[in-house]
């Protein structure tokens, strides 16, 4: 696998582009992601964590990754100007365990998202190349040209269907965590009201919480206190110390959190569409014909249990879907209506 800084290798980049796709990077960086402002090391150096819920998490660098065989007939379906270099460049934001974040030595990206991207890269044939970036550059780095693809937790949403296009692969759920002596069940508004809750900023998750909030004033309920910390690690410290009394994260981190500390727990779930259902997603720039391929590789990878068992591997196999499907603009309001997850393990 390469890790290499993206330049104008492709002759396909812009140099200048127009303003309507620049006008909507700042809607696309809210989403489904982490707030991705921390990459950590989930462990203090440990290769391995085992968990309450059965995982033995791999930290390190060395991941023995889950490897599935090249489909030729697949490969041939790459676009041209996507396979002439033989990868699959592929972007990651390395900002959220155990989804998509930094192996012990601080500097290999690992996670279920690249797990997933190398079913993908190993379908089609082609070296998977991850390049880290920032929440908020993917959009225009993708636009570019530099990306292929991005696999870190995108959630499909209107306003990114304007720009790219997605291939389905994991269900898309935001948790509610806080102390293990809280006695919270977060399931709608009314269960947040006048407690503090941290987000990040710009997320899918802030507009949940910013919708609840109306509907708590208009009922005349005092709102949760929205708090903002610069990283993952200062917004777990403030739940653990009880400067705020709940967090709300990616399910998958939620989740690994409380089978691998013994002070948290997760108090809620909801869908991270909401009021509505969506789907996490890789995510390919609109009409370039990579999205559709790439369901494909990943139904193919369903079909074969190279994808169940990765996210077993991971904890997340109540997230897993029972097929991939390409979403556009399209067909973006029929997805969004029957997005829904089989799982394969235990029921959600």
């Amino acid at each position: 696998m390469a890790f290499s800084t993206p330049g104008l290798r492709r002759s396909r980049a812009l140099a200048v582009l127009p303003a309507v796709v620049l006008l909507g990077t700042a809607a696309l960086a809210g989403c489904a992601d982490p707030g991705a402002s921390a990459a950590g090391n989930p462990s203090g150096g440990a290769q391995t964590t085992a968990a309450r819920n059965g995982v033995v998490y791999n930290t390190s660098p060395d991941q023995q990754r889950i490897r599935a065989e090249k489909d030729p007939a697949l490969a041939a379906k790459v676009p041209a100007l996507i396979s002439k270099d033989g990868k699959l460049t592929v972007a990651t934001t390395a900002g959220s365990i155990p989804l998509s974040f930094h192996a012990t030595d601080d500097k290999t990206p690992i996670g279920s998202e690249l797990d997933i991207a190398q079913l993908v890269a190993d379908k089609l044939g082609l070296e998977l190349d991850v390049q880290v970036t920032s929440w908020e550059n993917w959009p225009l780095k993708t636009q570019s040209g530099d990306f292929e693809a991005v696999f870190s937790n995108v959630g499909v949403n209107k306003d990114r269907v304007k720009l790219f296009d997605f291939a389905s692969y994991r269900a898309a759920y935001m948790g509610f965590e806080a102390k293990k002596s809280a006695t919270y069940d977060i399931k709608g508004a009314d269960d947040i009201s006048g407690l503090k809750v941290s987000v990040g900023s710009g997320t899918n998750q802030e507009k949940i919480l910013l919708a609840w909030n109306k509907e708590l004033e208009a009922k005349g309920k005092a709102p949760a206190t929205l708090q903002y910390y610069s990283s993952d690690a200062d917004t777990i410290l403030a739940l653990s110390s009880g400067r705020t009394d709940l967090n709300i994260a990616p399910y998958p981190s939620t989740v690994y959190r409380e089978n691998t500390r013994d002070d948290l727990k997760v108090v809620g779930k909801v869908n991270a569409g909401w009021p509505s259902e969506t789907l996490v997603a890789a995510t390919t720039l609109r009409g370039n014909g990579l999205a559709p391929v790439i369901s494909e590789a990943l139904n193919s990878a369903i079909k074969d249990g190279s994808y169940g068992k990765v996210l077993e591997r991971w904890g997340l196999s109540e997230e897993a879907l029972p097929e991939s499907k390409t979403i556009t603009e399209e067909n973006f309001a029929a997805t969004q209506a029957t997005a829904t997850a089989t799982p394969f393990g235990k029921a959600s």
